[in-house]
């Protein structure tokens, strides 16, 4: 078995129980004891659990039920944001259909967009009519407007996407945990997202530095076989479940 499938199992495990015994997990997932020390060591140092003697118990973490609204959040990580929005707009191609989510990140995005090839969706009001102002052919998602955030959320966005099908995606997260996935506040925001994800071939995810080891209230998607846009990453372990891009 390797390594990132016992991460995840130990993971999981800790999830379920709270607590995992040494003896257990070597049993379990048939590899020694001595490698399952390795791999709890390894995931104490990268703060996702904690080691204790034969074992491990798991970390509490915060979970964020606030949004913020988006002027403030637009007013942070701006330099990180720009540089991880224009390396992004490299990735659309000729013909590619593309769903670009509500988010600030994502709206810098749209500034940055050249392909008039390419055909674009979206639930923010403000890329759309950023994207239509420039020429772009844009459709936006139909549903009731999230005052906060500027997005079309609801049951009806999420039904006005059952025939979308897109070649590739590019989202925004709150937070990004190992263990969560990709995750968000709102629930409403979270059935958009994860709608869009399950309908698209290629999933970018664009999250400044800051996103990484955050965890909000909803999982919208995991980790494995996305590919993640940063500008800086710290964490190593990521790359052993997504695709990890650091912008320059």
């Amino acid at each position: 078995m390797l390594q990132e499938e016992r991460f995840n199992k130990i993971l999981e495990e800790l999830a379920e129980n709270g607590a995992v015994k040494n003896i257990e997990l070597s049993r379990k997932l048939n590899v020694s004891e001595s490698t399952i020390r390795r791999d709890i060591n390894e995931l104490d140092e990268l703060g996702e659990l904690k080691k204790v003697f034969g074992g491990a118990v798991g970390i509490k973490k915060h979970v964020n039920t606030r949004e913020e609204d988006i002027v403030t959040k637009a007013a942070v990580h701006v330099e990180e944001k720009d540089i991880i929005a224009k390396y992004a707009a490299g990735f659309i191609c000729d013909d590619d259909s593309v769903f670009i989510d509500a988010g600030t990140t994502t709206e810098r995005m749209t500034d940055y967009i050249t392909n008039r090839k390419a055909t674009y969706m979206t639930n923010g009001i403000v890329h759309a009519q950023k994207l239509a102002q420039r020429g772009f052919r844009v459709n936006i998602v139909s549903g009731a407007v999230k005052k906060v955030t500027l997005s079309v959320i609801g049951v009806n966005a999420v039904k006005s996407l059952s025939n979308l099908n897109c070649t590739k995606c590019f989202m925004g997260a709150n937070g990004i945990d190992l263990e969560k996935g990709f995750t968000t506040p709102d629930m409403d925001e979270a059935m958009i997202k994860e709608e869009v994800v399950n309908r698209s071939n290629d999933v970018f995810i664009l999250a400044d530095s800051s996103k990484f080891g955050q965890v909000s209230a909803v999982t919208f998607a995991k980790l494995k076989g996305k590919c993640i846009i940063t500008n800086r990453l710290d964490n190593d372990l990521y790359r052993k479940y997504a695709v990890v891009k650091e912008a320059k």
